[in-house]
C-alpha cells in the first residue's frame, strides 16, 4: 500500500538560530514591501478594530537571541458557538487578533488537515476525502506532501518539531510504511500521536516510533495527556534554547465527544442555539437539500443532547490552553512565543433542516474561529481579511524565519499579525469538496438527515458565498443582507456576473502557487 519515499528526515541547524532582531527585521521587510494603511481584502469593512498594535522589538533592544516559539491548538469539529463555553480562547482574543472571515479549504477533517500541514489547496495536496482514492493519510503520503509541511520547514531552520494527539484519517501507530515500523513522518523531533482516539480512552499512541496503550483510568484521558506531554515539550525546549513548534490537535469536541470527568454532568439544562436558520430551508435551495422536512420533536432533543456533549468536551481543551500558557509563561517564553487557536471545520447543528454534521458550504461548517496571541499582534482586534487554513504553514514558515516555497499556494499572515492588509491580499476563498463516500471506517461519514452535498467547488467572500454543484445547481448568498444564508439569488444574478463567477472558480480549481492563486482570487 505504502512506498518508501527518499527525503531527507529533517536536520537540525548548527549553532544558536538566527536572533529576534534579524527576524523581526525580516518580517518588518514584508510589512514594508506588502502592506498599506490597514485594509479590508476588498471587503467593504474595516480590516481590524480598536487599538494599535504594539511594536516588535528593536534591534537595539538588547532581549535574548530567539526565533519565535508557535503553539498550534487545532480542535476537530469545533464550531464557533462553543467559543464562548472556552474561557481562556474568549481572553485569548481580548489578548490577540481574531480572523473574522477564516475559511477552510473543505469541511471535513483529513483534507483541511492537510492543507493546513502544507499551505495547499486539495487539488495540489490530492487529499479531497478522508479514504483512498482520493483521501486519507494513503494519499498524503503517496503524494509526497509529508516532505513540504511545516514541521520540515521549521526543522531545516533549527527548531525543536512536536506533534501531538490527532494526525490525518487513517493513520495507525503501528503502522509500517515503506519498511519502518510503527511510522513517524519526517519533521518531527518529538511524535505522540493517535489512531482512533474519539472516545478519549482506550486508544494507542506512538510516542516516537514506540506504541504505547492507554486505558479507562481518569488519568488516561486523551485531552489531559496530550497537554501533559505538550508542557513536558515546551519545559525540554525551554532548557534546550532552541525555537520550539508545537502542534497538539485534539479529537474534542468531534463525536463522541467524551468530557473529562469533572465536566460530566455540567452544562445540565443547556440547549443548542437556534438562529434564523434552524430548522429552515433557503429560499431556492440546491436539489439535495430542497426537499429536508422540518426537525421532528425526537431530532431537536437529540441535538440538544449533542450540543451539551461538545461542550462538556471542549472544556479540557479550554484548560489545556491555559495549562499550556501558564508553563509558557513560568519557563519565561510566553513573550517570545505565537499561540494560534483554530479547528480543522465547523458544525452543523439543527440549521437548514439538517441533523449533526459538516461538509457543506454554509458558514456553519467552513467559516471556523483563528485567533492569535503573541509579540507584536494587536490586542483585541478583529481582521475582515479573507484567510484560509492554506495560509498557516507559510505563516509559520514566514515566523521562522524562512520564506514559503513558490508551490504553496497559501499566504503569510506575518503582515497581518503586525496591522497591516497588504493592498493584493486576496478578496476569495476557495472551497473544494468530494462527495462523501458511505464507508463504515470513516468516523465522518454522513448520518442521515445530516447533509451530504453532491461534489461541489465554492468560493467565498468577505461578503458572499458562491457554490457549483456536480449535478447543475447552483447558490449565491449576499451574506451581507442575508447574513444566515436563506434567500439563495443565483437566480437573480445578470448574465455577466454568473459567467465571472464560474471563470473564478474555474481558475481557482486549477491554480498553484500563492501568485497564481492569489491572481486567481482577486488579489
Amino acid at each position: 500500500m505504502y512506498r518508501r519515499r527518499t527525503r531527507p528526515r529533517g536536520r537540525r541547524a548548527p549553532g544558536r538560530a538566527p536572533g529576534r532582531t534579524g527576524v523581526w527585521l525580516a518580517l518588518g521587510a514584508l510589512l514594508l514591501a506588502g502592506a498599506t494603511a490597514c485594509g479590508d481584502g476588498g471587503s467593504g469593512k474595516a480590516a481590524e478594530e480598536s487599538a494599535a498594535p504594539s511594536a516588535p522589538p528593536s534591534a537595539d533592544s538588547g532581549e535574548a537571541d530567539s526565533q519565535r516559539n508557535i503553539v498550534f491548538v487545532l480542535t476537530d469539529d469545533l464550531s464557533e458557538d462553543l467559543v464562548e463555553y472556552m474561557p481562556h480562547v474568549e481572553e485569548m482574543r481580548k489578548q490577540g487578533l481574531s480572523f473574522a472571515d477564516y475559511t477552510v479549504t473543505d469541511s471535513l477533517c483529513c483534507p483541511s488537515r492537510s492543507s493546513i500541514y502544507t499551505g495547499k489547496y486539495p487539488h495540489n495536496t490530492g487529499v479531497f476525502t478522508n479514504t483512498p482514492p482520493d483521501g486519507g493519510f494513503d494519499v498524503f503520503h503517496e503524494k509526497g506532501n509529508e516532505d513540504h509541511t511545516f514541521a520540515t520547514s521549521l526543522k531545516e531552520r533549527g527548531y525543536r518539531t512536536a506533534m501531538m494527539g490527532k494526525y490525518l484519517n487513517r493513520y495507525e501507530p503501528d503502522m509500517t510504511v515503506g519498511g519502518e515500523k510503527n511510522y513517524v513522518p519526517p519533521g518531527w523531533d518529538e511524535w505522540a500521536v493517535a489512531g482512533n482516539g474519539y472516545p478519549e480512552y482506550d486508544y494507542t499512541l506512538n510516542e516516537n516510533g514506540r506504541t504505547v496503550k492507554y486505558g479507562h483510568e481518569p488519568e488516561d484521558y486523551l485531552t489531559d495527556v496530550v497537554s501533559r506531554k505538550g508542557q513536558d515539550f515546551v519545559t525540554e525546549s525551554a532548557k534546550d534554547g532552541k525555537p520550539f513548534v508545537l502542534d497538539i490537535s485534539t479529537f474534542a469536541p468531534h463525536g463522541p465527544a467524551t468530557p473529562a470527568p469533572e465536566d460530566e454532568e455540567k452544562f445540565a439544562s443547556l440547549k443548542a442555539p437556534r438562529p434564523p436558520s434552524f430548522d429552515k430551508l433557503p429560499e431556492d435551495a440546491p436539489k439535495w437539500l430542497a426537499q429536508k422536512k422540518p426537525l421532528p420533536e425526537k431530532q431537536l432533543k437529540k441535538i440538544d443532547r449533542n450540543h451539551r456533549e461538545r461542550v462538556r468536551s471542549v472544556q479540557a481543551v479550554d484548560r489545556m490552553i491555559g495549562d499550556l500558557q501558564d508553563r509558557l509563561k513560568k519557563e519565561g517564553v510566553y513573550e517570545d512565543t505565537v499561540f494560534v487557536f483554530a479547528s480543522d471545520n465547523g458544525f452543523h447543528m439543527g440549521e437548514y433542516r439538517l441533523t449533526p454534521g459538516k461538509q457543506t458550504a454554509f458558514d456553519t461548517d467552513v467559516n471556523v474561529p483563528l485567533i492569535v496571541t503573541g509579540p507584536g499582534v494587536p490586542e483585541g482586534r478583529t481582521s475582515h481579511a479573507v484567510v484560509g487554513n492554506i495560509d498557516l504553514a507559510p505563516t509559520f514558515t514566514a515566523l521562522g524565519g524562512g520564506t514559503p516555497a513558490s508551490e504553496v499556494d497559501g499566504r503569510s499572515l506575518v503582515p497581518l499579525l503586525g496591522g497591516e492588509t497588504p493592498k493584493d491580499w486576496p478578496r476569495a476563498a476557495l472551497i473544494e469538496h468530494h462527495g462523501a463516500k458511505d464507508t463504515a471506517e470513516d468516523p465522518d461519514r454522513p448520518r442521515k438527515g445530516s447533509g451530504n452535498p453532491p461534489g461541489y467547488e465554492a468560493i467565498r467572500t468577505a461578503d458572499a458565498t458562491y457554490v457549483e454543484y456536480a449535478d447543475g445547481s447552483r447558490e449565491f448568498y449576499d451574506r451581507r443582507r442575508d447574513p444566515d444564508q436563506l434567500h439563495n439569488t443565483y437566480g437573480e444574478l445578470s448574465g455577466e456576473r454568473k459567467k465571472e463567477l464560474a471563470r473564478q472558480v474555474a481558475a481557482l480549481r486549477s491554480c498553484e502557487g500563492a501568485k497564481e492563486c492569489g491572481g486567481a482570487a482577486g488579489s
